[in-house]
């Protein structure tokens, strides 16, 4: 009787352990789509307008239309984080592709400032580098927490200081910042990835799975787009050289 009880007590945790680990799949598999085909619209969107002049001049021919799309783009990612718990995970997935298609639109003056290839070689570069710590985080059985708050507060300081460069325009200051930055958001990618892995535990249905995926993709979305800037600044080609 009690071996029955064990053998029984044995195959519920077993289920239980498998229903868990196919949540997870699910989810992991729904964010890493998810910031795929954000990337991939972003960098469509800003090709084009690289490539359309009436519409670059639109963006770029005065500093206040820039200016609104960043302003934009910074409300957006709040509302996306702010208000997911209210929002329908079809509303937030539809609000993030937006906030990816905004970012296209300034994304687009790295085609005015750097060659393609130049960009076409950071990107693979900067994928290489996500891939990698982006399987670690999932992978790894170390807890990632206290190296992500550390992360996390120096992500503050290359904020402060990348708007207080802004005003003092130092090269130096720009360099540290990028190799700083680099730094920053290669760890942020490994600790986020773990974090989805854990926040996927507690979906209860497919509607907080697909919340979950939104919130996931946008950190994931983020950390490459962050990356790859700041490898940019580092290694990429200015077309005047």
């Amino acid at each position: 009787m009690m071996d029955r009880t064990l053998s029984s007590s044995y195959a519920s945790l077993g289920g239980r352990a498998s229903a868990l680990t196919a949540v997870q799949t699910r989810v992991i598999n729904q964010v890493y789509l998810w910031m795929t085909l954000g990337l991939a619209l972003t960098g469509a969107t800003a090709y084009f307008v690289a490539t359309t002049d009436s519409v670059k001049k639109i963006i770029f021919g005065s500093g206040w239309m820039f200016w609104i799309l960043v302003i934009a783009q910074v409300g957006l990612v709040f509302a996306i984080s702010g208000l997911i718990h209210r929002l329908s995970a079809a509303a937030a997935t539809g609000l993030f592709f937006l906030y990816s298609a905004l970012n296209g639109l300034t994304f687009s003056s790295i085609f005015l400032v750097y060659n393609l290839g130049s960009i076409a070689g950071v990107f693979l570069i900067t994928a290489g580098t996500f891939g990698i710590m982006s399987l670690y985080g999932i992978t790894t059985k170390t807890d990632l927490t206290k190296i992500g708050n550390l992360l996390f507060m120096a992500l503050i300081g290359v904020v402060i200081a990348g708007l207080v460069n802004l005003f003092i325009g130092s090269s130096i200051l720009s360099l540290i910042i990028s190799v700083v930055g680099v730094v920053v958001f290669t760890g942020l990618t490994a600790y986020d990835a773990q974090r989805i892995k854990d926040m996927s535990a507690a979906a209860l249905d497919g509607e907080s799975e697909g919340k979950i995926a939104v919130i996931g993709a946008l950190a994931l979305y983020l950390d490459f787009i962050n990356l790859f800037l700041m490898l940019l600044r580092l290694l990429g080609s200015r077309d005047e050289e």
